[in-house]
């Protein structure tokens, strides 16, 4: 008796399981959009743009989004953030698409927020408020996706210099602190001089098809 109950359970509870395995799978596939989990380790020396679009692609592998192009959202004097990301849409982790197009992206209608702009687990990023804060997302961009400043040397800097950041939680200090990509310049580029003001080097991440 105490066997086919037993049967019974499983007969109903695994495909469940299954089903719903099957579903995070598919959510992670889909993914096209996150903030990367964690920096490098050089601060704003990302290794120019490949090194940051490379390290987009291994986080995404891992997370099990295989068979993409990856690129960073970052600007540079060769390429600017809003022309290297593909044309959209873009969908988080969890399946919700936080933009539809690059002009969607930079207008007041995009759907990034704490809640939207994930990682590429599905994880929330911390953002103010949180311990240790990380909300400020190096960018290098203006709030329409060109490059200004000199973006810690093009990516390649860990020492002196500044980088424009975004907040992705849309609150905090500098002259727009509601800007998911255009905040405020970071103090410095090393690690510990972006912590300062709350962030970990981290950035946006978009699949390019």
């Amino acid at each position: 008796m105490m066997l086919n109950q037993f049967a019974l359970r499983t007969t109903i509870i695994l495909p469940t399981i299954l089903a719903t395995m099957s579903q995070i799978q598919a959510q992670d596939a889909d993914m096209s959009f996150f903030i990367t989990s964690v920096n490098p380790g050089n601060g704003a020396d990302l290794g120019g743009l490949a090194g940051a679009d490379t390290h987009c692609g291994a986080l995404a592998e891992a997370a099990g989004a295989t068979g993409k192009t990856w690129r960073a959202y970052l600007s540079t004097d060769v390429e600017n953030a809003r022309e290297r990301i593909g044309k959209g849409p873009w969908m988080n982790a969890k399946g919700i698409t936080v933009a539809l197009n690059v002009d969607d992206l930079h207008s007041d209608n995009n759907k990034l927020s704490k809640e939207n702009s994930l990682d590429e687990t599905g994880a929330v990023v911390n953002g103010r408020g949180d311990s240790p804060n990380r909300h400020d997302i190096l960018t290098g961009s203006n709030a329409d996706g060109t490059l200004v400043g000199d973006a810690c040397s093009f990516w390649t800097s860990s020492g002196e210099g500044s980088a424009m950041v975004g907040h992705h939680d849309r609150q905090g200090g500098g002259a727009e602190p509601t800007s998911w990509n255009a905040a405020h310049g970071s103090r410095g580029c090393g690690l510990e001089a972006l912590r300062g003001t709350g962030g970990d080097g981290l950035y946006y991440c978009f699949a390019t098809e």
